[in-house]
């Protein structure tokens, strides 16, 4: 794919005008728009899609838009003017508004079809045609991509309106859900875990929409409540938001020759998500045999390595279909996400989520969602038994490397030069009984201390029954820090305090936030988002007071906070 040279920025980009310059839409100037859209963008009501990779679409905009907070060190990275955040023009476009946006810039945008699979198995009936024609975008429409210095950027309003994915939904995010998102990318981000980005955040001062939610002080597993919430949009970006679902939804139309154009739409997306986001390891001149077995190998290490860093931070998907899996092999959609605090291999944020996504069991699904990545791929090599084989090889391999990048993970969080086995399934059996704060722990941890006292910071029961066990693990593990002749003490401890974070985006954080934001107070969640941009730093006393400190009673099993229903 073509791209132009003259990108990289001179100066900081203070206009909208400024950004509009660098607007670079591959998608839309590449790829198929659905032939039944209209093309002016009034694609609205949901309806089936059986062919083309896009269906162009005018955004809602949300009425009287007010600014939340915008992200000062994304803003930084992409070389953009803070005063941009608050600009009206900027505002505009971004909460919705693309009627009078600069040239070259499009007053449309566009919205993507893709397929679902649960654990691996395919899924149409929850598509409202029965057919699997109408899962996509619901609610999230991309209204930009952008060269920035060499990078390609495709910039999305996620709660912009209703698109023909939307499955009779309003297209509506509420506040709540858009600023958990908004600061769960910047601090993902932050910790060091490929992730999809946080540009800007704005609210309405007059429109709301009913969710249901949990009332004050609820213990329900579902919500008890219908309440009225602002709606906002919030910008998500990421150098493409192909999902793995996509690729499905056009791997299964050239299975079934759904349509003449069935198998050409599936090549052509895979070589633009190699171009979006592969092109620095797969060379386009390749046959594409080969292509694509380089895709599935690079995908495989991406994918294996994002899930690792899952279980670093203590973060757990919820929801990890293939439709919330990015092809690019970065986390997408924060839905029913969350943080395990006190340690649960079971941990499980979602109330719909069940075992099979729960926090320890994320490696085996990513596992099924690389298998229908490769499901998807097939078609395009069916003629080439060799390199099929060769395919299903980079599948069976999946385990291996993934266990072999969770052996190295728990062996950076403890400063081991390798993974031992034994130490670290005691620990396990050592951290559940005694209900352990898993942030914490690693963090206190990684101080070396000469006993298990200080430990003990993070530990919620105070029963001394499992000192002794305890004081045998550490024994064994101090031994090993010891004897670890190529580094010092010191070098042992920087690297752990590397991987290990001292903040943790913990929900009973962010639900107040959510809570005075609706009184449109915004000063905690700007508040958060300083402390959660720095999780592995040493900050203030009273940062420390606050924020790194084990779950209050009062937040055990409180609906909305220790459990949700998928966000929204």
């Amino acid at each position: 794919m073509t791209q132009t040279t003259d990108t990289k920025p001179k100066q900081p980009l203070e206009t909208l005008s400024d950004l509009a310059a660098l607007a670079d839409y591959s998608l839309m100037d590449t790829l198929t728009a659905d032939p039944d859209a209209d093309l002016s963008g009034a694609n609205h009501s949901p309806r089936q899609i059986y062919s083309g990779h896009y269906v162009p679409v005018t955004p809602s905009p949300i009425e009287n838009p007010e600014y939340v907070t915008h992200s000062k060190n994304f803003f930084s990275e992409l070389g953009l003017a803070d005063s941009l955040a608050q600009s009206d023009d900027f505002i505009r476009l971004f909460s919705g508004d693309l009627s009078d946006v600069p040239e070259p810039m499009r007053q449309i945008g566009w919205a993507t079809g893709y397929a679902l699979s649960i654990y691996g198995r395919e899924f149409t009936q929850q598509c409202p045609f029965k057919t699997g024609n109408g899962y996509g975008d619901g609610r999230a429409i991309s209204v930009l991509e952008a060269m920035i210095d060499g990078q390609r950027w495709e910039m999305q309003l996620k709660g912009s309106g209703r698109t023909p994915y939307s499955r009779g939904a309003d297209g509506r995010a509420v506040l709540r859900s858009s600023v958990r998102e908004f600061l769960a990318q910047e601090h993902m981000h932050a910790l060091g875990v490929p992730t999809s980005r946080s540009l800007c955040l704005y609210a309405s001062l007059t429109e709301t929409v009913k969710r249901p939610w949990y009332s004050e002080g609820s213990r329900e597993q579902d919500p008890d409540v219908l309440i009225a919430e602002a709606v906002a949009i919030s910008t998500r970006v990421a150098p493409s938001f192909i999902r793995v679902g996509q690729l499905e939804i056009f791997g299964r139309r050239a299975r079934s020759e759904a349509h003449p154009q069935a198998m050409a739409e599936l090549e052509q997306i895979v070589l633009h998500l190699i171009d979006r986001e592969y092109a620095d390891v797969i060379d386009q001149q390749l046959p594409m045999t080969e292509k694509v077995a380089m895709l599935a190998r690079e995908f495989r290490n991406r994918l294996t390595s994002l899930v690792a860093n899952w279980i670093r931070v203590g973060y757990c998907q919820g929801n990890f279909n293939s439709d919330n899996c990015a092809a690019g092999g970065f986390t997408l959609d924060y839905g029913p996400f969350g943080f395990c605090e006190v340690f649960d291999p079971y941990f499980q944020p979602w109330t719909g989520g069940g075992e099979h996504y729960c926090f320890f069991n994320q490696p085996a699904a990513a596992e099924r969602n690389f298998a229908s990545f490769c499901t998807a791929l097939r078609p395009l090599l069916k003629s080439h038994p060799e390199a099929l084989q060769q395919l299903d090889d980079i599948q069976r391999g999946f385990p291996d490397v993934m266990q072999s990048k969770m052996d190295e993970m728990w062996a950076s969080k403890l400063g081991l030069d390798s993974f031992d086995e034994a130490l670290f399934h005691e620990l396990l059996r050592l951290m559940m009984k005694t209900t352990v704060d898993y942030t914490m722990f690693f963090r206190e941890l990684s101080a070396l201390p000469e006993d298990i006292i200080p430990l003990k910071k993070s530990f919620y029961s105070e029963s001394t029954a499992l000192d002794e066990r305890w004081a045998k693990w550490f024994t064994q593990w101090k031994m090993l820090i010891n004897n670890a002749a190529s580094r010092s003490p010191e070098e042992i401890s920087r690297q752990m305090k590397s991987v290990n974070a001292k903040y943790s985006l913990r929900e009973w954080f962010v639900a107040p936030a959510y809570k005075v934001a609706a009184e449109q107070d915004y000063g905690l969640i700007r508040e958060l988002q300083e402390v959660m941009t720095r999780p592995y730093a040493e900050q203030s006393q009273g940062v420390d007071d606050k924020y790194n400190r084990l779950k209050p009673e009062q937040f055990f099993e409180a609906g909305g906070v220790s459990h949700y229903s998928c966000s929204s």
